[in-house]
């Protein structure tokens, strides 16, 4: 069932023309920088996107104009497990990693441990407005979520269309405290 309806949303935002893509990024990423959750950390892990996904690179440039401390996952495949690299100059700092994601590059980079993270921008293939999110199937952000000692902020960056009225969850799966959206932010409600 996850799999189907993963192939669902992707193919939808699939049909998303590059100039819609480019325009709905930029309001989502206008909504990212007035979170205060935001605003106040220091250290900020964000990812590089590709393909059809939200477009982070004016968020990074933020984070980086901001004098905050940029945090980028490198994937170890063997592991499923994401390493976090500060990264000062994507441009130089980058190579093509699992997957063509540009990732940091380990001589260059170096490692963070996961407990200074203060706000954590996370992808996904869809979520619900109980935040709960569905990923590409690796299970690589679950692992990095449930290894935080000390959970920073939460928050998924998606389209409208992303967010779904139900999705199969499991107790590996971990939601995140905020999705936001073109349109809208949701916040996990606490039980």
């Amino acid at each position: 069932m996850k799999s189907e309806l993963r192939k669902q949303v992707l193919a939808q935002r699939d049909t998303l023309t590059a100039a819609e893509r480019r325009a709905l990024s930029e309001r989502i990423t206008s909504r990212l920088l007035a979170l205060e959750t935001y605003r106040t950390a220091r250290c900020v892990m964000a990812y590089m996107s590709f393909g059809s996904e939200f477009e982070t690179a004016g968020f990074i440039a933020d984070v980086l104009a901001q004098g905050k401390t940029l945090v980028l996952p490198k994937a170890v495949r063997a592991s499923r497990a994401l390493k976090l690299y500060a990264v000062r100059d994507p441009e130089r700092e980058l190579a093509s990693g699992v997957w063509g994601i540009r990732e940091p590059r380990a001589d260059l980079c170096l490692e963070v441990p996961a407990s200074r993270i203060e706000f954590a921008l996370v992808p996904g293939v869809a979520f619900t407005r109980r935040c709960e999110r569905l990923g590409y199937g690796g299970g690589f952000y679950d692992r990095l979520i449930r290894g935080f000692a000390k959970r920073p902020s939460l928050v998924a960056a998606a389209f409208a269309l992303q967010v779904v009225p139900e999705l199969p969850v499991s107790e590996r799966d971990r939601k995140v405290d905020l999705v936001v959206t073109e349109n809208a932010q949701h916040f996990l409600e606490l039980e």
